[in-house]
């Protein structure tokens, strides 16, 4: 994504990053301090990615750009670390303070995210899939604070330049109106999605928005739904999503888009899954590793589609192989 984002980057004037403020952020843009060193230091879960995105920064810097790293809630989060780690207690917290609301946040995601490990473990299907629901819904209400707290910092912000790029996940997509009824009236705000571009040139129909992540944004948008036979679908699915997508950054060669292929085949695989279908591959694949769970979830696909069973299994997302061999076969018949 780093270099799809960049395009963008270019043609504004000031960049808001989705992290808090770190200490030797300046010195990396200005070279004092190199990138290896500061990735060190900010303890990055994706290295490669943040190793490319210091680079592109430190060209947006050396060309005059202003860059500022805006994410009130994680700040408030790394705070709060720091108040626990020099003996703090959670009764000592001001309960009128924006780090208390956080500390609530956290606390109840955290309980619903763990209580969901412990049922995945060892109690039955049903018992986790409301697991999943109960974390899911606690995590949406993270979500809508985390993105309250950093449209109303933006919105205070960007009057103060002409054109404005903030850097904002997926998740964060109910941002945007938050910045529309915010932000000053003349500003315009518009959503791009980079992801989509390249599906679209490698000719491919879809989202990327795993099971999981829909029943969050689900309630998200939707905080008071009731429950639905949609939910436990999304959530049923999202085990098995779980289970068979890659986690860890992958050592390929970032234009194929590995990470982003992986994503799609893995919805793809799931979103033909009914309940009792997830029920059955869940007892298979509940204590495997990502690659065994895979090629469980391969084989089962196999018969209603081979060819995403064969990506899915061989861990190869090359879409225009399968495009290729499928144009193939259409001509032969």
């Amino acid at each position: 994504m780093v270099p799809l984002m960049a395009e963008y980057m270019r043609i504004h004037d000031a960049l808001f990053l989705e992290e808090p403020p770190t200490a030797d952020f300046d010195r990396m843009l200005s070279g004092s301090t190199p990138v290896d060193e500061y990735v060190m230091t900010v303890d990055s879960e994706y290295p490669q990615f943040t190793k490319l995105m210091c680079a592109a920064l430190r060209e947006f810097n050396s060309n005059g750009k202003e860059i500022f790293q805006v994410e009130p809630y994680l700040e408030n989060l790394l705070d709060l670390h720091d108040f626990f780690a020099d003996g703090g207690r959670p009764d000592e917290l001001n309960k009128n303070a924006l780090m208390y609301l956080v500390y609530l946040a956290e606390k109840k995601s955290t309980g619903a995210l763990l209580q969901y490990y412990q049922t995945a473990a060892s109690r039955s299907f049903e018992m986790t899939v409301d697991a999943v629901k109960r974390f899911a819904r606690t995590d949406a209400a993270r979500f809508r604070l985390r993105d309250a707290l950093r449209a109303q910092a933006l919105s205070a912000l960007i009057d103060n330049f002409s054109s404005s790029f903030v850097e904002a996940g997926m998740m964060h997509y109910p941002l945007k109106r938050l910045m529309e009824r915010q932000a000053p009236k003349h500003t315009l705000v518009k959503s791009v999605f980079p992801a989509n571009e390249v599906l679209q040139n490698l000719g491919q129909k879809g989202h990327l928005y795993g099971p999981g992540d829909q029943l969050t944004l689900l309630y998200i948008f939707h905080p008071e739904i009731a429950a639905t036979e949609r939910e436990t679908l999304l959530a049923a699915r999202a085990l098995i999503y779980t289970k068979i997508v890659t986690k860890e950054e992958l050592d390929t060669d970032i234009t194929a888009y590995p990470h982003l292929q992986d994503e799609l085949i893995c919805i793809k695989a799931t979103r033909g899954l009914s309940v009792n279908d997830c029920r059955r591959l869940f007892a298979r694949i509940r204590g495997a590793n990502t690659f065994d769970a895979r090629q469980i979830v391969a084989e089962d696909v196999m018969g209603s589609s081979p060819h995403l069973g064969q990506l899915l299994k061989s861990g190869r997302h090359h879409f225009e192989d399968v495009k290729g061999q499928q144009n193939h076969e259409a001509a032969t018949l």
